[in-house]
């Protein structure tokens, strides 16, 4: 096991959007929607619908909610006005900023982000110009506390489940998975107990950029508003901060 904490600013930011209760069922309504118009609305079937379901299980979106936006996105109408966007550009420092992006108006989405880029040190780039350092992965974080699991546990299971690498950190250990090999993975360590604070299928970033005082507090800022607005689903960075050693 080896490597900094790369995934806490994940969970403290998932934290804080999951208080933002209205906006955060609005946005995993959509990704659920779009799941079932893409792969159809079986979750058995459908890796990603059944991943987006389990998210918005555990954020506490009514069950109600669920079946309606599977129902709609399914039956090819609503999903069909939303578009599947990347936005890529540079953040203070010069850090690599990487967005994912679910819209009905792609001109209002480009311009408002453009806006919070141009308004916090950052600069909107051309496509391509920071995807080459983001592979896709799974991630799974289990949190040390209350597991009962240590250290060379977790390294023997995910390693025996297939996964890649594990890393660990004082809090927490975090599985890192192929993207095929992702939810059975998850099945396997979760039939052996585990618990995960964290799991989804994310951009990993190949290099880092470390930054501090203003730069920091510039991109941490940038990445919240970017977050908080309505059409973004997910934004990925390759900054690290010496206080804390994580990237985003």
């Amino acid at each position: 096991m080896s490597g900094h904490s790369k995934w806490h600013n994940r969970i403290h930011r998932k934290s804080r959007q999951d208080a933002k209760r209205g906006a955060l069922f609005s946005k995993m309504g959509k990704e659920i929607l779009i799941a079932a118009r893409a792969g159809g609305g079986d979750p058995v079937a459908n890796q990603r619908l059944r991943l987006a379901i389990d998210k918005a299980r555990e954020a506490g979106v009514p069950a109600d909610n669920i079946r309606r936006a599977i129902e709609r996105g399914a039956g090819g109408g609503e999903g069909a006005a939303f578009e599947e966007l990347t936005y890529e550009g540079y953040g203070p420092g010069g850090a690599a900023v990487l967005i994912e992006v679910q819209t009905d108006n792609r001109n209002r989405t480009s311009g408002d982000i453009r806006h919070v880029f141009s308004r916090n040190a950052g600069n909107l780039g051309e496509a391509g110009c920071v995807a080459w350092i983001f592979e896709k992965k799974g991630l799974l974080v289990i949190e040390r506390e209350g597991s009962g699991l240590t250290e060379e546990a977790v390294l023997e299971m995910a390693l025996d489940a297939g996964a890649e690498d594990v890393r660990s950190d004082e809090e927490s250990f975090a599985v890192i998975t192929a993207p095929d090999d992702f939810e059975a993975v998850r099945q396997q360590l979760a039939e052996r107990g585990a618990k995960f604070a964290l799991a989804e299928l994310t951009m990993e970033p190949k290099s880092t950029v470390q930054l501090d005082g203003k730069d920091a507090e510039q991109m941490a800022r940038l990445v919240e508003l970017l977050e908080d607005h309505d059409d973004v689903s997910a934004v990925y960075t390759n900054h690290t901060t010496e206080d804390a050693g994580v990237s985003a």
